[in-house]
Formats: structure tokens, C-alpha cells, sequence
């Protein structure tokens, strides 16, 4: 049984910085392209950003570039969103997911996608 159980939302002051994992089991993780989506009060589910499986390549939504930085750790099976300079627009609810695909236009996108965590509340607060 795949399960991707994410960790590390909770309340912050806008300026700061917060940082998310994923813990997954039940797959091979190091095959599996991961990926972070948000999706806030009223919007559709966003992609916020992506790494590869093969070569670690990372693909960031243009509101979050420069802010934002994920990262993989393949011995412990588990994918960090480290969030700096947060702001009240980045409130949602944010969702790991694991893809068998590795380009950016699947890694990208949505139903390039196969598994889905449960989700963490990230609120920022003005």
C-alpha cells in the first residue's frame, strides 16, 4: 500500500519560513518523481513544484522561484519543501504526490501524477 504522509504545516508570520516533508512508503522512492501542489480556499489544486527521479532536475512555478526550494532525500524516502519568505497568498493546503515520470511535462502537471498524500495546512498570517 503507497502512502505519502505529509508533515510540517502549521501557523506562520508572513516573512517566515516553514519547512515540509513527505514521508513515502510502499514504493520505490528513488524511481519516483515528487512533486508539491497547494490548493487554497475556492481555487483549483496548483503546481508548486517538482523533482525528477532520474537526475534531480526541479521545476518551480513562477510564484514561488526564489522563494521556495524542494529537496529529496532518497535514503530516508522522504521530499522536503523548504518555503522562505512566506506570505498570505501562499495559504492552502499543500499536497505531495509521487509520479513514474521524470520530464517537466509531467512532472508539471497534475494528472502526471499517480499517488497523492493526504495534505498539510500551511496558513501565513499579515
Amino acid at each position: 500500500q503507497v502512502q505519502l504522509v505529509e508533515s510540517g504545516g502549521g501557523l506562520v508570520q508572513a516573512g517566515g519560513s516553514l519547512k515540509l516533508s513527505c514521508a513515502a512508503s510502499g514504493l520505490t522512492f528513488s524511481t519516483y518523481s515528487m512533486g508539491w501542489f497547494r490548493q487554497a480556499p475556492g481555487k483549483e489544486r496548483e503546481f508548486v513544484v517538482g523533482i525528477s527521479w532520474n537526475d534531480g532536475s526541479t521545476y518551480y512555478s513562477d510564484s514561488v522561484t526564489g522563494r521556495f526550494t524542494i529537496s529529496r532525500d532518497n535514503a530516508k524516502n522522504t521530499v522536503f519543501l523548504q518555503m522562505n519568505s512566506l506570505e498570505p497568498e501562499d495559504t492552502a493546503v499543500y499536497y505531495c504526490a509521487a509520479s513514474r515520470y521524470s520530464s517537466n511535462y509531467f512532472v508539471g502537471r497534475q494528472y502526471g501524477y499517480h499517488y497523492w498524500g493526504q495534505g498539510t495546512q500551511v496558513t501565513v498570517s499579515s
